[in-house]
């Protein structure tokens, strides 16, 4: 039913966590996959796991907060697959934890760029494909929970977490014309390497307002990929979907 042989995405930090996740539930439905990544020996790792799985998968070493560097990937992309159907802007950080009064303006700086930037400077080149070769689209921004919560002695992160949701809407309305959906994908906590230096009292407030009885792991997020990059969701655009577990709407 969510079948995707033919299709071909770009998954940005999809080397590990939750970007990997999104490849796999790509490559299980028959979609090719280029990994965006920084790292070398994690970006061949990735696309070893997906190529296992049965489909064209190759990587490209690239830091997305690089204009310059992101349009080669964007231009490699092209040349290995021929065409490009979907693109998941998930590459991301947490930024460094503190009061806001006490962030300097280079760390707030570092993570305006590293979560917004960078995606605006992924987007751009997709865009100016889909829109050149008058193709159909889908673009995804991985958000967070925190864009609706907050979350203290962190705003830096909600801040762009929820800057990210704006842009995705913001897309919706000037690419809808052209048959190009944008949505936002709002995660909780979810179990990946990202988070293993997260304090144990942390995790435990997280598991405690979930409504489910665990906490997410990175596979329970390669179906929602699917269906994103799949013709069912082609009739939603603009929407920020909380996955949470239902840790946003949980009384404590």
């Amino acid at each position: 039913m969510f079948e995707l042989v033919g299709h071909v995405a770009i998954v940005t930090g999809g080397n590990g966590g939750i970007g990997l996740a999104f490849g796999r539930g790509l490559a299980r439905a028959g979609a090719s996959v280029a990994v965006w990544g920084r790292n070398t020996e994690k970006n061949a790792t990735a696309v070893a796991e997906l190529r296992a799985l049965g489909v064209d998968a190759e990587a490209f070493e690239v830091d997305v907060t690089n204009v310059d560097e992101v349009r080669r990937a964007f231009d490699h992309t092209l040349s290995r697959f021929g065409r490009v159907d979907s693109c998941f802007a998930n590459a991301g950080g947490s930024g460094v934890r503190g009061y806001l009064h006490q962030t300097s303006e280079e760390s707030w700086n570092q993570v305006i760029d590293l979560n917004v930037n960078s995606v605006v400077n992924t987007f751009k080149p997709v865009i100016s494909y889909l829109l050149e070769t008058q193709s159909p689209g889908k673009l995804v921004v991985t958000s967070s929970a925190a864009a609706l919560m907050g979350t203290g002695f962190g705003a830096s992160y909600a801040t762009t977490k929820a800057a990210v949701v704006g842009l995705a809407r913001s897309l919706a309305v000037e690419l809808g014309p052209n048959n190009i959906q944008v949505n936002a994908l709002l995660p909780g906590y979810v179990e990946t390497d990202f988070v293993v230096e997260t304090p144990q009292a942390f995790k435990d407030a997280c598991k405690r307002r979930s409504c489910l009885p665990r906490r997410a792991q990175a596979e329970d997020l390669e179906g929602v990929a699917v269906f994103l990059a799949s013709k069912h969701s082609d009739f939603m655009t603009g929407h920020a979907l909380v996955m949470d577990g239902g840790h946003t709407i949980h009384p404590m």
